[in-house]
C-alpha cells in the first residue's frame, strides 16, 4: 500500500542556528503533517544572538534547484522568505511563473529578530516588481510594512493604511502582523477589498526567533490542504500561538519557538 501527501516547497535562507528560515520552514511543515522541500537562497552564520554573515546561492543555481522539485514533486504551495539581492529576486520570480507555481505565501524578510538587515534596498525594490504579483498572500511585519510602504504604523488605524497601500503592490491578500511596539498580537487581513482583524493574545517571551518564517509556512500548509486563505491563516495563528506559548528555551539570545509543541503535548514530553 502506498499514499502521497501535499508538499510544500520553501524558497528562503538557510538558519545555521536552525530556528529560522530553511529549518524553520521544514519543521513547521513537517509538523502539520505535510512533505517539505527547498530551494536554498542564501548561507547565513547565525544564532539566536544575531546574524554574523551572509552567503548568497549563485542564481543559476537557484533556478536549478526550482527546476528539480517542479520536475519532479511538484508542490502545491510555495513559501518565499529570505531573497537578499536583485539577481536571485530575479531568479526566484522567473522559475515560480515558469512553472505555474500555485499558492505563493511571500514572507519579505528584511530584518531578523535580533535587528540585523537582511536585505539590500534594491533587493527590496525588485521583490515589490517582480514577486509581489505572483503572490497569493503577503505577511510583512510592522517594521517591514514601514519600509515597503513608506509610514510609520503606530496604531491599527495605520496598519489598516498600510494594508491598502500593500494591496495596491500584489493582485493577492495582505497579512499586517501585530505583536511590534504599542500594538498588540492582533493581525489585519486584507482580502476580497476589505480589512478583517485577527485577534491575538501577545505570549510574553523572548524566545520569538523565526516567528515569521513559521507562520508563513504554517499559512503556506493550509493553502497546500484545500483551505482558503482565511481559514489558513487562522490556523497558522493557532499553531504558532502553540509554539510561542510552550515555554521553548534554547540558546544565549532570542531563542526558536518550539515546532514540535502538538507533538510533545500529544505524546505527554513536555514538563509541567
Amino acid at each position: 500500500m502506498s499514499y502521497s501527501i501535499p508538499s510544500v516547497l520553501t524558497v528562503a535562507g538557510s538558519d545555521s542556528s536552525g530556528g529560522a528560515g530553511i529549518q524553520a520552514d521544514i519543521k513547521t511543515v513537517e509538523s502539520m503533517g505535510l512533505y517539505a522541500q527547498s530551494v536554498i537562497t542564501a548561507l547565513t552564520a547565525q544564532n539566536t544572538l544575531g546574524v554574523y554573515g551572509v552567503f548568497d546561492v549563485v542564481p543559476d543555481f537557484v533556478c536549478a534547484q526550482m527546476d528539480a522539485v517542479f520536475g519532479d514533486i511538484r508542490p502545491q504551495a510555495v513559501k518565499v522568505g529570505m531573497v537578499s539581492s536583485t539577481d536571485i529576486v530575479s531568479a526566484v520570480a522567473r522559475g515560480l511563473s515558469e512553472h505555474a507555481a500555485p499558492n505563493v505565501v511571500f514572507d519579505p524578510v528584511m530584518v531578523s529578530t535580533s535587528g540585523s538587515r537582511l536585505i539590500s534596498q534594491e533587493a527590496i525594490d525588485a521583490l515589490v516588481r517582480e514577486l509581489f504579483p505572483l503572490a497569493t498572500l503577503i505577511t510583512p511585519n510592522i517594521p517591514e510594512a514601514e519600509v515597503l510602504c513608506g509610514m510609520a504604523i503606530e496604531t491599527p488605524q495605520d496598519m489598516e493604511s498600510a494594508a491598502r497601500i500593500l494591496f495596491g503592490m500584489t493582485p493577492g491578500a495582505v497579512l499586517v502582523k501585530g505583536g511590534h511596539g504599542a500594538i498588540d498580537a492582533d493581525d489585519l487581513l486584507y482580502l476580497g477589498g476589505s480589512c478583517r482583524w485577527l485577534k491575538g493574545k501577545r505570549v510574553e517571551t523572548e524566545n520569538t526567533h523565526g516567528t515569521g518564517c513559521t507562520l508563513s509556512s504554517a499559512i503556506a500548509c493550509g493553502l497546500a490542504s484545500g483551505k482558503e486563505v482565511f481559514e489558513a491563516v487562522l490556523q497558522a495563528k493557532r499553531y504558532v500561538s502553540g509554539a510561542l506559548r510552550a515555554g521553548f528555551a534554547m540558546g544565549k539570545g532570542n531563542g526558536p519557538l518550539d515546532h514540535m509543541w502538538a507533538h510533545r503535548e500529544a505524546f505527554g514530553s513536555l514538563e509541567a
